[in-house]
């Protein structure tokens, strides 16, 4: 073996320790979502845009685009963690397809940490900030739209 196949095989085996090690605290699903994001994108002209930052200093912004009421396209950016990412793309995934008053009933930090099987306690503020930005984007429709219409 050469110096770069050493190394090659170092890096391989540390990356294998890595993952194992977020195995022991993160679940499948988390595992998956952290690896392949979902509507992890900005999206050009939402028609609804909010943006939120955390008690931890991460920030995360939520692009809607609506049809009908119904959220037909999600987006959302964060400068945090990979937690933070994880919750993101969960929440969206929950939003998108569903009504303004369903995607209102289903985004909570607790459905989160549901579908996540749970959270180490220190990135459970990460599910709370996605629920809370994209509820903030849905509420700002809401209003927008109620507020058109007096």
């Amino acid at each position: 073996m050469n110096k770069s196949d050493d190394l090659e095989k170092f890096a391989h085996d540390l990356q294998k320790q890595i993952l194992e090690q977020i195995k022991k605290q993160y679940s499948e699903v988390a595992i998956d979502h952290w690896q392949n994001p979902r509507n992890f994108k900005r999206i050009e002209n939402p028609d609804v845009y909010a943006k939120v930052t955390g008690p931890c200093g991460d920030s995360m912004e939520m692009f809607l685009q609506m049809k009908d009421d119904t959220v037909s396209e999600c987006g959302f950016q964060t400068d945090g963690c990979g937690t933070t990412i994880i919750c993101g793309s969960v929440v969206t995934e929950l939003a998108k397809k569903k009504s303004i008053t369903q995607a209102l009933s289903l985004v909570s930090a607790d459905r989160i940490l549901e579908i996540l099987g749970g959270l180490p306690d220190p990135d459970v503020h990460c599910a709370q900030l996605a629920a809370e930005t994209i509820r903030k984007a849905l509420a700002d429709y809401l209003s927008r739209k109620t507020g058109a219409k007096h």
